[in-house]
């Protein structure tokens, strides 16, 4: 039997950015950046371990259970964002990146039996020296059990109508730990609703500067749609759209999002910076629902809230972002 239940946006009161719901035997769980980790104080967190974890057995009411990453060498910095877990052969892998402020992040992953930790980083990802800046990875598996590693790095040439600034790549991974080292572009700026910050001083030069992140990949209908965030959260441009592409890999097109994104996007007054989505089924089983975060208007926290995920002829949709009354299927 198919029961309703209200909740209203967010469905978590705490700080709690870049959300990645994941549901195991039963129980979902929620990891995201927390504001110590967003504000690079993560010497003030409790056992020096990193990244807010929830659960839930409803979907709907979360309670916090610790953290989750055992803190690896303060050297590599404060700031700690955007973890995703991904569960393979008995074993869970979190990813994530950790940098100082807004340069030098570099992406890492460990691992955990348990989907509580603790996690115990095992290295990174890409060589810093490199790329000195990536962020927001996420791990996607292909429907042959073969995974890959979505997430958003810098760029700075304007070669072909791109705009400069981060954007989206896309490699193999091999065994969990290791990339493949053919990475490809997913996604470049290329609208003017995408740009953070004109004149914005970076690499030693001044770039008009745009952002694409918080990559999050669903196969749909055999087409591979990768939902992205973009722009400034600030300004009632910022939100989520998309690319889709008939390979994992690519190429992906995100043309028709010329007027802004298609499917979250800030409203005045009500919630700012809707973005850094999860995709998850929800308790009934068939439903999908988009995870994102999003801003109150005080400009206070970034917190956790969920609206159901439409599929469209057009592509992905979504009925948010919500602040009034919602309703959830649950099984009974």
């Amino acid at each position: 039997m198919i029961k309703t239940q209200a909740y209203t946006n967010p469905i978590y009161k705490g700080y709690f950015a870049d959300p990645f719901v994941w549901e195991y035997q039963g129980l979902y769980y929620a990891i995201g950046t927390g504001a110590a980790e967003a504000e690079g104080q993560v010497d003030e967190i409790g056992e020096r371990r990193v990244f807010p974890l929830l659960r839930s057995d409803d979907f709907l009411n979360w309670n916090f259970v610790g953290n989750a990453l055992l803190r690896p060498d303060p050297a590599l910095g404060d700031n700690f964002w955007a973890p995703e877990v991904a569960y393979w052969e008995d074993k869970f892998y979190l990813y994530y990146s950790v940098g100082h402020e807004d340069k030098n992040h570099q992406l890492r992953v460990a691992t955990s039996d348990s989907p509580l930790g603790p996690y115990q980083d095992i290295g990174a990802l890409l060589d810093p020296q490199s790329c000195p800046f990536a962020i927001d990875p996420h791990p996607f598996c292909d429907d042959d059990g073969q995974w890959y590693l979505f997430y958003a790095r810098d760029f700075l040439d304007t070669e072909g109508g791109v705009r400069a600034g981060t954007a989206l790549m896309v490699d193999r991974l091999q065994g969990m730990t290791k990339l493949a080292g053919g990475g490809k572009v997913v996604l470049r700026a290329r609208c003017d609703w995408q740009r953070f910050l004109a004149n914005r001083p970076m690499y030693g030069g001044i770039y008009d500067w745009h952002t694409l992140e918080g990559p999050c990949v669903r196969k749909h209908a055999g087409r591979y749609y990768c939902l992205y965030s973009g722009g400034r959260w600030e300004t009632e441009n910022y939100g989520v759209d998309y690319g889709v592409a008939d390979s994992v890999m690519g190429p992906y097109s995100d043309t028709g999002n010329e007027a802004g994104p298609r499917v979250l996007r800030s409203i005045p007054d009500r919630l700012l910076g809707p973005g850094h989505n999860s995709i998850v089924l929800g308790p009934d089983g068939r439903t999908e629902y988009i995870v994102y975060h999003a801003w109150d208007t005080s400009r206070s926290a970034r917190r956790m809230c969920l609206d159901k995920l439409i599929w469209t002829p057009e592509g992905p949709r979504c009925n948010g972002p919500s602040w009034m009354p919602q309703t959830i299927s649950i099984r009974g």
